[in-house]
């Protein structure tokens, strides 16, 4: 029997979260093998070019919904409109990349569909009837196999878990127009203000990764200002440490992470914040300088495919993970190891 895979594209305002292409490359890599067909589900406005970047990524077709309403996100609206389209289409599989905003759509899409939802899955069988997927427990110490009865099953996949495909513009496919009405009954979210963070590189999708953690306050050469108060005193030598670590990620073109301890101190903004309570990531390269290693740390960067540790403590858990450690004080290795990258690249 033949498979039908129905791919959401997770974007905002037009500009598309690349674990969504992730995911369109491994529905195209399923139903290549076992035969079959994909589709992917593009919501949104003034979203007609994403279709074309869909066929390109792998979709046999793009179902398009071009709504108004849909101009921010809005799950309630969303997830009717998904609800509509995979009434209508009757996929196997919905995938969707692991978001904050496909953790409410899957939840609320399962609710609509009457169906289950797997959860950040990093590998996928689906040699026999029922789809097996792998995703981590237990803060990444274990791997479970878990399956759904359901149908169509729904699943999130981890993001930089799977390879990213490469677009051929050759590809072409059929665009589908949806012709969504929403229920007046529906009761919709309202987005009251955007707020635009700094820009930077994003933690999920960084291929590289420079944290720091408690340790970027422990510099003793720095003197604070006088009038700072002992707790602010230290939060002004974290800033300093902190400014090392996006120094060298700025050499590597890497994202700046953090610790959950330097952001409860007031080192560094929640944004930056890797681990359980944080963002998850999955990194080329993670870089960590004066992080002792809490299981809750390692439960977020755990399947980085590469770990370097900078710590002055040689019984700091960090380096029962790390595959490259450093016994010494960050703030001696950082600087002459930004400078002796940036010789390198540059040359």
């Amino acid at each position: 029997m033949t498979k039908k895979i129905l791919t959401y594209v997770d974007h905002h305002q037009g500009k598309v979260q690349p674990s969504s292409w992730e995911a369109l490359g491994v529905a195209a890599s399923i139903t290549g093998d076992l035969g079959g067909e994909t589709a992917s589900l593009i919501l949104g406005k003034e979203v007609e070019s994403l279709a074309e970047e869909a066929l390109q990524y792998g979709a046999d077709q793009v179902f398009l919904a071009d709504e108004g309403q849909m101009a921010e996100f809005r799950p309630e609206l969303l997830a009717a409109a998904l609800k509509q389209v995979a009434l209508d289409y009757q996929p196997d599989l919905i995938l969707m990349p692991t978001t904050s905003r496909t953790r409410v759509l899957a939840g609320m899409a399962a609710v609509d569909l009457n169906t289950g939802v797997l959860v950040d899955v990093i590998d996928l069988d689906w040699t026999g009837e029922k789809i097996t997927a792998v995703r981590p427990i237990y803060a990444g110490k274990l791997l479970a196999s878990v399956t759904c009865d359901a149908s169509p099953v729904i699943i999130t996949l981890r993001g930089r878990a799977f390879a990213k495909p490469e677009p051929d513009p050759a590809r072409t496919g059929e665009v589908v127009q949806v012709d969504f009405q929403p229920n007046e009954d529906i009761p919709v979210s309202e987005v009251l203000e955007i707020k635009a963070k700094e820009t930077g590189v994003s933690l999920t999708d960084a291929a590289v990764i420079v944290s720091g953690g408690r340790g970027t306050a422990n510099n003793p050469s720095l003197d604070p200002p006088a009038d700072l108060s002992e707790d602010e005193a230290e939060v002004w030598k974290a800033r300093q440490g902190f400014q090392l670590i996006s120094e060298l990620a700025e050499v590597l073109g890497a994202a700046v992470g953090a610790s959950r301890a330097a952001v409860d101190a007031g080192y560094i903004p929640y944004d930056h914040q890797v681990g359980q309570t944080g963002k998850v990531v999955a990194p080329d390269l993670y870089i960590a300088c004066g992080i002792s290693g809490a299981i809750q740390h390692l439960a977020g960067m755990r399947t980085s495919k590469v770990i370097v540790a900078v710590n002055k403590d040689p019984d700091a858990p960090i380096f029962n993970l790390a595959r490259f450690g450093v016994v010494g004080d960050m703030f001696e290795i950082v600087p002459p190891l930004t400078e002796s990258l940036r010789e390198k690249l540059e040359s």
